[in-house]
């Protein structure tokens, strides 16, 4: 096998290093969300959170850095919220 033949060498992991997956399984993102795999479908399908569909069988996939960019924009979304609803003041006992 010669370079350029076209054919893949392939590489051994090194030892000690590990590499993230550029995208996940809605499974997987249910997982980091800690929601159900429904849930995660109804994210998608609605646009909430931007995927792909990929191969004959069109499975989903999430990008790593859309699901952190849709967690940062939650945790706006959810300050926003809270700065809007405060909570009421405890009657001392």
């Amino acid at each position: 096998m010669s370079p350029g033949d076209g054919k893949l060498k392939q590489t051994k992991p090194t030892p000690g290093v590990t590499v993230e997956s550029r995208f996940l399984l809605l499974s997987d993102v249910a997982a980091e969300l800690n929601v159900s795999d429904s849930q995660v479908y109804h994210m998608v399908r609605s646009g909430e959170l931007p995927a792909i569909k990929i191969g004959g069988r069109g499975q989903w996939r999430v990008e790593r850095a859309r699901l952190e960019e849709y967690i940062e924009r939650k945790y706006a979304e959810t300050a926003e919220w809270v700065r809007g609803n405060p909570l009421g003041e405890r009657d001392e006992e």
